[in-house]
């Protein structure tokens, strides 16, 4: 199987895109050594579940044959807070909260970017959903 090891954000404005994430989601950006403008992305500590990934400037207009987004889902405490955070800081609800039978709470959103990721506020008893 091929598992979802890291992920990228292409940004119009790395800048704009990076204050948008740490302040909705408290993801850490550190600039990578390496040629181009190209951002690390820490999204928790080593020992809990999840994956890292990075940022970069869009290379191709949203409108022509560039990437537009792989959406990746981030695991939240709650989908309201969340909600509350990415309108706060400039992004938008996509598509409002909505139960997954078993799973928990799922929405999602779209960033300063016109990128679209999604958050699941898992249940806390699955069996009892």
């Amino acid at each position: 199987m091929a598992r979802v090891v890291h992920f990228e954000i292409h940004a119009d404005e790395p800048e704009r895109a990076i204050e948008f994430y740490q302040s909705a989601l408290g993801w850490e950006f550190s600039k990578w050594g390496g040629p181009g403008e190209y951002w690390l992305i820490i999204t928790g500590s080593q020992d809990e579940p999840g994956i890292n990934g990075g940022l970069m400037r869009r290379q191709v207009p949203l409108d022509g044959d560039g990437v537009k987004a792989f959406v990746c889902t981030v695991h939240v405490e709650s989908i309201d807070d969340i909600a509350s955070k990415v309108e706060g800081n400039g992004g938008r609800v996509s598509i409002p909260k909505f139960s997954v039978p078993g799973v928990g709470w799922v929405g999602y959103f779209e960033d300063t970017e016109g990128n679209t990721f999604g958050a699941l506020e898992p249940l806390e008893h699955p069996e009892a959903h």
